[in-house]
């Protein structure tokens, strides 16, 4: 009896210092967070929320939101989950109050910071910013500044006009010195009731111009945005740093692109009318985009002898590795160019050193990046210097002139000027053999050419051999055990990766399934966002699972081979390929989210069960 009362008196001490760790674990984690739409438009609904990830809280507060109509909230709803790893036991839990709200006019509206008591702290929320579109004027129609917006792109009764889908080319500046950066920018518009699939093209190429392209982010967001009259689904698809090289007129010629858009047939199949799951066809549009001409002013007079090349705004440093050092000691001049310009095409300055010194390449080193359509950074510049003779020397200031593009003037900085102080190094002043160099601490001094060894030589008797020994036998098995050895370790890791490999092809269905039936949860509780991420994840994550391919490198070319190599049926492919488009832009979407929700989710589930049925 007594041993049931002793461990029932350590199973409550254990529960309960895993409660205080858990709730110490939850207390150091809090956070409080509101989240919004960055863009809507006039007169339609959408959601406020602030969320606290902790069960622990009160006095909770909501913001003022002057100008937005609250609909409904606050709706509250709690998630909770317990995680154990590595012999350590979290609790997640979710608190969420959600508003909908609708705004009557256009313009910007800033949503203070709630605020509310977790854990025994005070916290606020983060202020939002929501900007209100104006909503499409009806029957507006587009045909100026499109890039042939009056056109349309039909295929067996499909039609897509010029007005729902197009790409305009921008530059931020019309008029630009040479060297002077200007940033291009190719902007996707689409008509919120688009699906689109892909869009494909490429910027021509330019004469007499130096171009780097900015690296955007892979995976692209779509942005609502009022233009024309009419609001879009917006995104940057590609954007170029041009540097004119000569003065005149820069063309930038039209670019073509073509934008391939999934439009569903109608149909009186009640089978595909009841589970929603109609047919699409893919509508081919050409995107040309009008070209566009900049002009290009020369730079004036007022050139000297250190100019380099820079246009922009630059400020120089220089840091030298030692001011006193002895003769045939490597010496180090370390120039660094920074700012904002064509810092690229910026030649290496000169530095007049002293006649006796033995003078190597500069190196030079880029650590630039484009930032805001502009290249930004620094260039740095390592001259190598090793003086032969003892004295005193001085190393002059490096004089770097610019043109100035804010003030249309040329502008001249310098660095410091540097005495050097020589000694008398070992051996004399004998030169310094030096074959490459990379540092200072590469350099060694060579005094002489022959040195006399002083070891005693052993000789070795003629009988006194390896060979036929047991010890040359041994050398020889040694290898070849070895070599099967590491044969039969590799054949066991691909034969074990191989089966962790099939587990995974064959709980896909099944990981599917669960991710579904969350966001199922999702849906019924009217989180739309985490919703659309929730099918986000169990249509990639089924697609990765199945294919063996991973997440990150699935794309739509290599979903649709892979499928169709498994004997997948083509409307099955284009339908899983348009769940994914779908959940993407869908929340971006006008009308009514919960249809669109119920539709997707049924379709899904659908789409995987006959493609599952199918591999089988």
């Amino acid at each position: 009896m007594k041993i049931f009362q002793k461990t029932a008196r350590l199973l409550a001490l254990a529960s309960a210092m895993l409660i205080i760790g858990v709730a110490q674990v939850r207390a150091d984690e809090v956070s409080f967070t509101a989240q919004a739409p960055k863009t809507v438009v006039q007169g339609e609904r959408f959601t406020i929320s602030f969320t606290v990830n902790t069960r622990n809280q009160s006095d909770f507060r909501a913001p003022s939101m002057d100008g937005l109509s609250v609909l409904s909230g606050p709706n509250m709803s709690t998630s909770t989950s317990f995680q154990s790893y590595n012999g350590k036991s979290t609790q997640s839990t979710t608190i969420k109050r959600s508003y909908t709200v609708v705004a009557n006019q256009e313009g910007e509206y800033t949503i203070g910071p709630a605020t509310i008591t977790a854990e025994k702290q005070h916290l606020e929320s983060n202020t939002l910013t929501i900007k209100v579109l104006p909503p499409d004027q009806p029957s507006q129609q587009q045909n100026s500044g499109q890039g042939g917006g009056s056109s349309s792109a039909q295929a067996s009764g499909a039609r897509v006009d010029g007005d729902e889908i197009f790409m305009l080319a921008t530059v931020d500046r019309k008029s630009v010195y040479e060297q002077e950066a200007v940033l291009l920018t190719y902007k996707l518009f689409v008509s919120p009731s688009l699906s689109l699939e892909d869009v494909r093209g490429k910027m021509p190429d330019l004469k007499n111009c130096h171009v780097q392209e900015v690296e955007l982010p892979q995976r692209k967001e779509f942005q609502l945005e009022h233009y024309n009259g009419r609001n879009y689904r917006t995104l940057d698809y590609c954007q170029y740093v041009l540097f004119p090289q000569q003065s005149g007129k820069l063309e930038i010629p039209s670019a073509e692109f073509e934008g391939i858009i999934e439009i569903p047939l109608a149909t009186n199949d009640m089978f595909d009318l009841f589970f929603n799951s109609g047919r699409y066809q893919q509508v081919r549009k050409s995107l040309i985009t009008p070209k566009i001409v900049v002009d290009v002013k020369p730079l004036p007079s007022g050139k000297n002898g250190s100019y380099y090349g820079g246009v922009g705004d630059f400020s120089i440093s220089s840091s030298i590795s030692s001011t006193q050092v002895a003769a045939n000691d490597a010496v180090t001049i370390r120039v660094v160019l920074s700012g904002t310009g064509n810092l690229k095409l910026v030649k290496t300055p000169q530095i007049k050193f002293p006649q006796d010194f033995d003078i190597y390449d500069p190196k030079v080193e880029n650590k630039y990046s484009l930032k805001n359509g502009r290249q930004t950074g620094n260039k740095v510049f390592e001259y190598l210097i090793i003086p032969r003779h003892a004295g005193q020397y001085t190393i002059p200031p490096v004089d770097f002139q610019y043109f100035d593009t804010r003030s249309g003037e040329y502008r001249t900085i310098s660095t410091e000027e540097y005495l050097l102080d020589v000694e008398k190094g070992q051996g004399g002043d004998q030169p310094q053999s030096v074959s490459a160099y990379v540092s200072k601490e590469e350099l060694k001094y060579v005094g002489q050419d022959v040195r006399f060894h002083s070891t005693p030589v052993r000789l070795r008797d003629q009988d006194d051999q390896l060979f036929g020994t047991p010890l040359f036998f041994i050398g020889l098995a040694v290898p070849v055990i070895l070599l099967l050895l590491v044969a039969v370790v590799r054949r066991k890791h691909v034969h074990d990766n191989a089966n962790q490999a099939g587990l995974k092809i064959k709980k896909a269905g099944s990981v599917a399934a669960k991710r579904l039936k969350k966001a199922s949860k999702l849906m019924k509780a009217g989180e739309k966002d985490l919703f659309y991420d929730e099918m986000m994840r169990a249509i990639s994550g089924y697609l990765g699972d199945r294919l063996a391919i991973p997440v990150s490198d699935l794309s739509k070319d290599n979903i649709r081979v892979s499928l169709e190599k498994l004997g997948i049926q083509s409307d099955l492919v284009q339908t899983i390929l348009h769940l994914l488009d779908d959940c993407e832009f869908a929340r971006f979407a006008p009308g009514d989210d919960a249809t669109r929700m119920d539709r997707l989710y049924d379709e899904a589930a659908d789409t995987i069960g006959k493609i599952e049925n199918s591999i089988r």
